[in-house]
């Protein structure tokens, strides 16, 4: 069996895109609340680039670097949520929200590695985010937080998740288009 050899741009990637997850992990109990409706959770804003960070790392590595990047991305985050003596719940809630999450984005992604890198972001998002966002605040929160709240929370995650991973793919699209001969 041979051990693949990861790009420097891979590992960047991926560092980032565990990073993101720590963030999002280290603020995920801190809310902000929207005017009208919605409980915005302050890790969603580092979540968020998660799944492009993820679509980038399929592009530069493939199917088998993005495997890696979940599994690092994985055991950093219960390691650093062991450490930080982050409650059991919130540990289950992010480690079984990121795997269902980011594997099924990754099938969707991979599905359709033929179709514009456009087409698969946005397809493979909109599966992942819902499923990573109900997942999780529904393990997290259930049985501590109102109806109201945990819908609220799932609303304005989703909502901010579509929203700064569409920015982050705009840019990703402008950059590339830019650097195009």
């Amino acid at each position: 069996m041979t051990i693949p050899v990861l790009r420097r741009t891979t590992v960047l990637l991926t560092l980032l895109y565990a990073l993101s997850i720590l963030l999002a992990n280290l603020t995920l109990n801190q809310f902000i609340p929207l005017p009208v409706f919605g409980l915005l959770s302050v890790g969603t804003i580092f979540f968020a680039a998660v799944f492009t960070l993820r679509d980038r790392i399929h592009r530069e590595g493939g199917l088998r670097a993005v495997y890696l990047a979940i599994a690092a991305a994985l055991i950093v985050n219960t390691v650093a949520a062991l450490l930080t003596g982050t409650p059991w719940r919130f540990i289950g809630a992010s480690f079984l929200a990121i795997l269902v999450g980011e594997l099924a984005d990754t099938a969707v992604y991979q599905r359709l590695i033929q179709k514009s890198w456009w087409t698969r972001v946005l397809t493979s998002n909109a599966v992942s985010v819902p499923l990573d966002s109900v997942i999780f605040t529904l393990l997290a929160f259930w049985g501590d937080m109102s109806t109201r709240d945990i819908l609220q929370i799932i609303f304005a995650d989703i909502l901010a998740k579509y929203a700064i991973a569409a920015l982050f793919a705009l840019r990703v699209r402008h950059a590339a288009r830019a650097a195009a001969p």
